[in-house]
């Protein structure tokens, strides 16, 4: 295989975990980078003595992450440690029902018995689908392009066929999930797996019920230093198998000639490349770095993603209660979805997650006797709302809620507080309307729609990340490296 010239603009997960595969197959690679700081989404901060990862809280699905440590020979525990958890979440419904989600799955099933009455064979059942959609027909959507015949035809399509139920087409995530479960605290804990897409669970099809596999049947993990600890293992492995980084250089304009890929001008100097692989959302990258305006609409008709506002609150006391992973569920989801995607309108009763590394790590994420929280709630993206007027309606809503349900008045400790919102997140993450994982997956076909991860036009040109195939959250961005590093490797 020849040896190319390979240039990578951005580096988020995506970014990195493709620029180290790209030279691990030999390629000089070279990371732009608009940002001072590596990891995109996936970045953190401090203020006065608390540590808050900025943006995802979640870890499933370790087995991407060591991949890449496997294939340079690097042994990963001199990068990264991480620990499962024995409870993925816990959650609080407005009656006052709290449910430990064990990722044990007989303590999960006899969690459910005691609080909802849920027969344990009906969470088997369940969860035992789960598995096999995710073992047997994920495994095509991310380790495999869905856009070129050569790859798709070494996917196990048979065996998908063979165990692609009609009801993960033919019904939306909540219509399945009522159909499995007698309790509606559990219709809605299950329906909760379309948010981890951006999606609505009214709409998004039952495929989505995969994605409890992951959770309840693989494991919730903890990253130790925090989930900033990913970012900063794929960095030092970058670092140390020779990829180079340019941060605070922003790509201006993709450079092409005969329709190939020439290399990228990044403040007013060419960088010459004869491959080079977009880790920014698609739209900008067509937008702004290609001047495509006529692919930028195309890629814009399709429905984006929810965005989050996320308060980052520095609390002067301990919650007994609360563990890392929380919700506090909506007492009616089905409005908070359709304020969402259809009304766009504010919310008076919004699900929040809280998330809260110091319950893993006490003293190293926030002074001792003090807490870290990182409080999210699901909104639209970002079409011109007054965000202004917004954060301050939710916080208010935040914090009423969080009290009625805790029997606390958390606004009495909230003694650091930073706000993120969809523009914040767009601006800073180059993430179009700052929608989290690109388009929703909220049609029958959204898997099939998302765009390549290579062009079609234009040769050396590739994308990797959560706004194209196969999507966004970790574990799908590392998916999409693999996909973008197996097209070049075959066509190199």
């Amino acid at each position: 295989m020849s040896s190319e010239k390979v240039i990578v603009i951005g580096a988020g997960v995506g970014g990195m975990a493709t620029a180290i595969r790209l030279r691990l197959l030999g390629h000089t690679v070279q990371v732009f980078e608009k940002n001072d700081y590596p990891g995109g989404k996936l970045s953190h901060f401090e203020t006065k003595g608390f540590r808050f990862d900025a943006g995802p809280s979640l870890f499933t699905s370790p087995q991407f992450i060591e991949e890449l440590f496997v294939l340079a020979n690097e042994p990963i525990a001199s990068y990264f440690a991480y620990e499962k958890l024995e409870v993925a979440c816990n959650y609080f419904y407005e009656d006052g029902v709290c449910i430990k989600a064990y990722t044990n799955k007989d303590a999960f099933a006899q969690e459910l018995k005691e609080k909802t009455n849920e027969s344990p064979e009906n969470i088997y059942n369940y969860l035992g689908h789960a598995s096999r959609a995710y073992n047997r027909i994920a495994s095509i959507f991310l380790r495999h392009s869905l856009h070129t015949l050569k790859t798709i035809f070494k996917a196990p399509i048979l065996q998908a066929i063979v165990n692609l139920k009609w009801a993960y087409l033919s019904k939306s995530l909540n219509d399945y999930n009522q159909t499995a479960f007698k309790s509606p605290k559990l219709v809605q804990l299950f329906n909760r797996f379309a948010t981890y897409n951006g999606s609505n669970p009214y709409k998004a099809p039952a495929m989505l019920s995969l994605i409890a596999h992951l959770e309840h049947n693989e494991g919730a993990f903890y990253p130790k230093g925090g989930m900033i600890n990913i970012t900063n293992a794929l960095y030092r492995l970058a670092l140390k198998i020779g990829v180079q980084f340019s941060f605070g250089k922003a790509v201006q304009t993709i450079l092409t000639e005969a329709h190939c890929v020439t290399g990228v001008q990044v403040e007013n100097e060419q960088h010459d490349a004869t491959i080079v692989v977009s880790n920014m959302d698609v739209y900008f990258t067509y937008k702004n770095l290609l001047h495509d305006l006529p692919k930028a609409a195309k890629v814009k008709k399709q429905e984006r993603s929810s965005s989050a506002l996320i308060f980052y609150w520095g609390m002067n006391k301990t919650f007994p209660t609360l563990d890392l992973h929380n919700i506090f569920f909506s007492g009616d989801y089905k409005a908070e979805f359709d304020a969402i995607f259809n009304t766009g309108l504010p919310f008076e009763d919004p699900t929040i997650y809280i998330n809260i590394t110091n319950k893993v790590e006490p003293g190293i994420h926030a002074p001792i006797g003090k807490e870290n929280w990182f409080v999210m709630i699901n909104v639209p993206a970002n079409s011109g709302q007054d965000w202004a007027h917004l954060e301050d309606f939710y916080r208010q809503v935040v914090i009423k809620k969080i009290n009625k349900i805790l029997g606390d008045t958390v606004e009495t400790c909230i003694e650091v507080s930073e706000v993120l919102t969809p523009v914040t997140i767009e601006s800073r993450t180059a993430s179009y309307m700052g929608a989290l994982y690109g388009t929703s997956s909220n049609s029958k076909l959204a898997a099939f729609m998302r765009h390549p991860n290579y062009s079609k036009t234009t040769s050396g040109l590739y994308f990797v990340g959560g706004s194209v195939h196969p999507g966004g959250g970790i574990p799908l961005c590392l998916s999409s490296a693999a996909i973008v590093a197996n097209l070049i490797k075959e066509k190199y």
